[in-house]
């Protein structure tokens, strides 16, 4: 498949692709309609900061199984789309965290002993020793905004040099924050105790400007490190807080505009320590985040896990060979089961029984909604089917139970409407070999491939036979079928697979007959 590369990245990523036997393009200072060009026939999409991936790239993309960030930020992805649009975002987040987090460290250094100001004197030929009057970190109150992968690491590193740790972070509990020596804390009490806040927390609609003039003058005589995001920090306030006075000093290594102005006022304030972006700036880091993003752009190339899909079910490596074969399974149940269902769908149950009630199930439920809703002829994948639901008004709930009597394992997708319900179980025999074995009260054993015929009918002699019969002089092969019935002489199920679709008027002729209740034509991956 074409993998397209619009920022440049490490070359052991680039060759990760290449020997998974992708064919790897690099189109990088790309905008606009010539963007657009050259994604329109990728199945998967590299980036970094630098590529606007918005709703019209997704338009024009319609190949694109994946978008992989080589880095953790994804200000610059439109997510919605992407779901919308049923495709994988992924990020690479452990690529870059120590790189990251040792340039935070550095930073706060830096600004605490005014490191880069006596240097550039000393270089220019003055010993200014007596200029400068540092400031210890050991003893001191670290604030973090955000504890996140980069923030835990940073607040390790510091907590060890003897920095007493707050926290704000909204989205972390409090046992994690005490794991890591921390006291969580809301916003203005982080401001109010720390001598030097670190902030770390993504460019949102709800964190842009998070830090401002009010922020910062309760930070007063302290330092603030911004190695996160550019435009979490209000620049302007910033500067004009530490040039007079207000704060001890600054260090930023991310801005909101990059490449920066000229004008950016931080430039122009002597006790504002200023780096172009250099937080992943290192081999090591580089190295990581591309061979990471390249191996789940392969993966889900691949139709595997991604493991660090943002809106997309994931699941561990390790875990997945034991949840794969039911990911199948679940989606046919649900295919199955949508295209008996005469009602518009309200809700969607997936059960699970015995050992793979003890698995991690997410994907196969998400899987289970795509075969649902796959045949209403809408766009959906395991991506975006949870959103469809929700956008639908469609209720979906999961439920488990160690406890199963015939099978070793069991998935059963139920869907309902307003006044009926229908249920359909599979299962795996020997060799992973997937079966239908109940539809509602009727046990079977049907090989769910290609083309099916679900008959209702009275449970009398000749019934079967009037049905092979019809679907011979239409010339449709019976491949297997599996008959089921409530008592003797009541209403029989029976379900045929075929080499072949039922035509419409074979259907008619069917159903007029008495003794036929109805007869459901289903259509299964692996229809020719």
């Amino acid at each position: 498949m074409k993998v397209l590369v619009t920022d440049p990245i490490a070359d052991a990523g680039l060759e990760r692709l290449r020997e998974a036997g992708h064919e790897v393009e690099t189109a990088y200072d790309v905008e606009g309609d010539a963007l657009l060009a050259a994604v329109s026939d990728a199945n998967g999409l590299i980036v970094r900061s630098g590529t606007d991936v918005n709703e019209q790239l997704f338009e024009a993309a319609p190949e694109l199984v994946i978008v992989g960030r080589a880095g953790i930020g994804v200000d610059n992805i439109d997510i919605e789309s992407a779901t919308e649009h049923g495709v994988i975002v992924a990020n690479a987040p452990e690529g870059n965290v120590r790189a990251a987090a040792e340039h935070t460290v550095a930073m706060a250094f830096a600004s605490a002993r005014s490191i880069p100001q006596a240097h550039a004197r000393l270089k220019g030929g003055e010993w200014a020793k007596g200029d400068y009057l540092g400031t210890e970190l050991n003893g001191k109150t670290l604030g973090v905004v955000g504890l996140g992968r980069v923030g835990q690491e940073v607040a390790k590193k510091l907590d060890s040099l003897g920095m007493d740790l707050v926290a704000y972070d909204p989205y972390i509990s409090e046992e994690r924050a005490k794991q890591l020596g921390a006291q969580l804390v809301d916003l203005d009490d982080c401001l109010d105790r720390a001598d030097f806040l670190t902030v770390h927390t993504p460019l949102t609609p709800e964190t842009e400007g998070l830090i401002s003039d009010e922020e910062l003058a309760q930070l007063e005589g302290g330092y603030l490190v911004n190695c996160a995001r550019g435009g979490v920090v209000d620049e302007d306030a910033l500067a004009e807080a530490v040039e007079e006075g207000v704060l001890a000093g600054a260090a930023v290594d991310v801005f909101a505009d990059e490449p920066i102005s000229p004008d950016n006022p931080l430039l122009d304030v002597e006790d504002a320590v200023v780096t172009p972006h250099l937080g992943a700036s290192t081999e090591a880091a580089q190295e990581n985040v591309a061979t990471s993003t390249a191996d789940q752009v392969v993966a889900a190339l691949a139709e595997e896990p991604v493991v660090n899909a943002l809106n997309a079910p994931s699941i561990d490596e390790s875990a997945f060979p034991r949840v794969e074969p039911y990911i199948g399974l679940a989606e046919t149940a649900g295919k199955i089961a949508t295209q008996l269902l005469d009602e518009r769908i309200a809700s969607i149950e997936v059960h699970y029984e015995g050992d793979i009630a003890e698995e991690d199930v997410e994907l196969v439920t998400a899987s289970a909604q795509k075969g649902v809703f796959q045949p209403l002829e809408w766009q959906v994948n395991a991506v975006n089917a949870p959103q469809i639901a929700e956008e639908r008004g469609v209720e979906v709930t999961e439920s488990k139970t160690r406890q199963t009597e015939d099978f070793q394992s069991l998935v059963r997708v139920t869907v309902s409407g307003d006044d009926e319900s229908i249920s359909v179980e599979g299962t795996l025999f020997a060799d992973e070999d997937p079966r239908i074995v109940r539809v509602d009260d009727y046990r079977i054993d049907a090989i769910p491939h290609g083309h099916m015929l679900v008959a209702r009918n009275e449970d009398a002699p000749g019934v079967i036979g009037f049905i092979g019969t019809i679907l011979g002089d239409h010339g449709v092969n019976i491949a297997g079928m599996f008959n089921a019935r409530e008592t003797h002489g009541g209403e029989a199920l029976t379900v045929y697979t075929l080499d072949e679709q039922v035509p419409d008027d074979a259907k008619e002729t069917l159903e007029a007959d008495e003794r036929i209740i109805e007869a459901r034509y289903i259509e299964l991956n692996g229809a020719e």
